[in-house]
């Protein structure tokens, strides 16, 4: 049989191969055979595809000739097959019928949702997990680690991991910090690592991910150092998270699955610390902001216009509230500068812990002491970790069970130092530079308000009269009085004291805007001093009592004028802003007998009193 014309073409065609094999063995030349070797390859690829594209033209043109006629005649022989025949093909072999049955769920369409199980607290679930409300007493650290764990937990259940853990990273102190962590296992160390050569500080030292596919279980402790006994961890994956182009901190997965994770994992871990970072940024602007809030209320708190330090328990309360904000401190201590005893203090403590600190009236050691330290340079003193140290805070003789950060700042105003604010918290290394620059130029106000409050101290004790009343203060009347009695012993003479003490308003005050006390004091004095005569001493005792001398007078006689002056000031109506009212005194009177103890007198005067108050107030008694 002879070769028909179709075969002989391919016959032809094929030999265009060989052809172009043998001129790369028969030239030397490099070109030739470079160009040799590109057409056979686009020659024989060319073959193929041109071959695979006929197939698929015929068979596409036997589907096409396939007509439902064809089908019925088919189906009733029963036979049909498909041969090759030169080009053509034909069907000879049997195709059995295929039956497409056709259900309700056949036409649903596509983007139709199943139904699910659907439990019946569903809803009221989900609700709580969604409307979680952060908890109100929460400081900026424990709002950020609480946000910080819900993504760790969802971290955890997207890659079923055993446990998914964030460290911050310390670079000054290479150190690794366990922030929060979410896991299956409750044999967690929660503790600082050092940088050494497990995996973790692989992602420190290198700053990129790391990944372990199939750990072995005599390997595990060395290479996964957070848990306290092997967990059978097979995988881990851990990715560096950067703040502002720094290495800050690790997120860290590991599995008790061998080749658990992949790069992908890494990836999709790269998209979490992105977040982390994010959320990192949020939250130091708020903190920024918040802590800025918080600083300048604490200012103001001592700034304000109604703020009055006429004793050093009142500026104590005032500095106590002041400095409550400005920084965190577990233990805040005042040590005051007494000018009479030319020593410092400790003059408040507070304590927020259960832990034994310093107590008050401690004096404060100048030499090998910190906050001597910081009394005698002027300059501030900062301690990152106290258990480090060994020099005592405030004295040798102290017993202190803190161990954390300390910070003494000294109260410097005109070269002179009026004091130390010491803060000092459970937690190390929490004071920065920034704290200290800040706290430095706070502290020149209190610095100058202790200024102005041992200044006016220091006038008031050299003044012999009450600023408010003119009256004699305490100090000078008693002198005044004891002369007094002293010259009426010897020419045995009468004398009687009367104390006047200013009765409760507290119904009063309530109609009033502001305090009425300053006017009504004032009014009372001068009704006071209308009634006396050149022989009468007048003093100011106490806020509300008066006290007024009667040389060679009797009991009796001051009785009669006590009782003159209860009347006039219970029907004398004082005005106090926009209205009017009354207010009355109550009046305790002593005879002076034959002593010259104004203590003495003074006491038999308060017994009085008392008598009268008991009373009821607005009352006059007397003891002969």
């Amino acid at each position: 049989m002879g070769i028909n014309r179709k075969n002989r073409r391919r016959i032809l065609i094929f030999l265009v191969i060989p052809l172009l094999t043998a001129v790369q063995f028969f030239t030397e030349d490099l070109i030739l055979k470079i160009i040799a070797s590109i057409l056979l390859v686009v020659y024989v690829g060319f073959i193929i595809f041109l071959r695979d594209s006929i197939r698929e033209e015929y068979f596409d043109d036997i589907e096409e000739r396939l007509s439902p006629e064809d089908d019925s005649e088919a189906e009733s022989s029963g036979k049909r097959e498909i041969v090759a025949e030169d080009d053509d093909f034909k069907i000879l072999t049997p195709i059995d019928k295929i039956e497409v049955k056709k259900t309700e769920e056949s036409h649903r369409s596509r983007y139709e949702t199943k139904d699910f199980f659907k439990p019946p607290d569903l809803k009221a679930n989900f609700e709580k997990i969604v409307s979680e409300e952060l908890p109100a007493d929460f400081n900026h650290d424990e709002q950020f680690g609480f946000a910080l764990e819900k993504i760790l937990t969802v971290i955890k259940e997207a890659f079923l991991a055993h446990s998914a853990l964030f460290f911050w990273y310390n670079k000054k102190k290479q150190k690794l910090t366990l922030e929060k962590y979410v896991s299956s296992s409750s044999e967690i160390s929660e503790r600082k690592y050092d940088i050494e050569d497990d995996v973790l500080s692989k992602i420190v030292q290198k700053e990129e991910p790391e990944l372990l596919t199939n750990i072995l279980p005599n390997a595990e402790k060395d290479v996964i150092r957070y848990y306290v006994m092997p967990q059978g961890i097979r995988s881990f994956v851990g990715v560096p998270l950067y703040y502002r182009k720094r290495l800050l901190g690790v997120l860290a997965l590991d599995s008790k699955e061998g080749d658990a994770f992949g790069i992908e994992t890494i990836y999709s871990l790269g998209r979490s610390v992105r977040v982390i970072s994010i959320m990192i940024s949020l939250f130091e602007e708020k903190f920024s902001e918040s802590q800025a809030e918080q600083r300048l209320k604490s200012l103001l708190t001592i700034l304000g216009g109604d703020k009055k330090f006429t004793t050093e328990t009142e500026l104590y309360e005032a500095l106590e509230a002041s400095v409550r904000n400005l920084i965190p401190w577990d233990a805040f201590a005042f040590i005051s500068y007494m000018p009479t005893e030319q020593r410092f203090k400790i003059s408040r403590v507070v304590n927020k812990t259960s832990l034994k600190y310093t107590g008050e009236n401690l004096e404060v050691e100048l030499n090998d002491t910190l906050v001597g330290k910081a009394i005698i340079s002027g300059e501030p003193r900062k301690v990152d970790d106290t258990s480090a140290v060994e020099q005592k805070r405030y004295s040798k003789a102290e017993d202190v069970s803190f161990d954390g950060s300390f910070l003494a700042i000294p109260l410097v105003y005109d070269d002179q130092n009026f004091g130390v604010i010491c803060f000092e918290s459970l937690k190390k290394n929490i004071y920065t530079n920034a704290d200290i620059e800040f706290l430095r130029n706070a502290m020149k106000i209190f610095a100058f308000i202790l200024y102005s409050f041992s200044s006016h101290s220091l006038l008031r004790s050299l003044l012999s009269v009450d600023i408010d009343t003119l009256a004699l203060n305490k100090k000078s009347f008693m002198e005044r009085i004891t002369a007094d009695l002293i010259k009426s012993e010897e020419l045995s003479l009468h004398g009687a004291v009367a104390l006047i003490y200013i009765d409760d308003f507290l119904e009063q005050e309530s109609l009033f805007e502001g305090d009425p006390f300053p006017k009504v004091l004032k009014s009372i004095a001068a009704a006071i001093k209308e009634e006396m005569t050149p022989l009468n001493i007048f003093g100011r005792l106490g806020e509300r009592l008066f006290a007024v001398y009667f040389f060679n007078s009797t009991a009796k006689d001051v009785f009669l004028w006590a009782e003159k002056l209860r009347t006039k000031i219970a029907r004398k109506p004082i005005a106090v802003v926009s209205k009017q009212t009354t207010f009355t005194v109550s009046i305790g009177v002593a005879a002076t007998g034959h002593t010259s103890d104004a203590e003495e007198v003074i006491s038999n005067a308060e017994l009085a009193l008392n008598k009268a108050l008991e009373k009821g107030g607005n009352t006059v008694k007397s003891i002969n």
